[in-house]
């Protein structure tokens, strides 16, 4: 890919919907503004969801075997949420993206199958 290309692709990001992942295991969920040459990301309405702490599954696990106990059976897997909270607007820094993807709706990724089938 050229760089016109490369600008051009990123141009056709701009508003769209992206989940960029951080090298803490953060995920951040917002609309694409901007980027940079350090590869910086500017993303707005954004939520920022984070992994349930090692204390979190441990307090969740403890709670599904006491209520598996008390009605005499066993359960193998324990659900836990990650937290969430909406930061708005936000810069990730590029040398702390491990991943980015684009979140498409379901009528985008019919378009984009038919696209391909033609």
């Amino acid at each position: 890919m050229d760089e016109n290309q490369a600008v051009q692709y990123l141009e056709s990001l701009i508003g769209q919907t992206l989940r960029v992942h951080a090298t803490d295991t953060r995920i951040f969920v917002g609309a694409f503004k901007c980027t940079d040459s350090a590869r910086n990301i500017i993303l707005a309405s954004t939520y920022e969801y984070r992994f349930p702490s090692p204390s979190a599954v441990r307090d969740a696990a403890t709670d599904a075997e006491n209520q598996d106990s008390a009605i005499g059976a066993a359960s193998q897997n324990v659900k836990v949420n990650m937290t969430s909270r909406f930061i708005g607007l936000v810069v990730v820094p590029g040398q702390h993206i491990t991943k980015i993807e684009l979140e498409e709706t379901p009528q985008q990724s019919r378009v984009r199958e038919t696209l391909k089938k033609s």
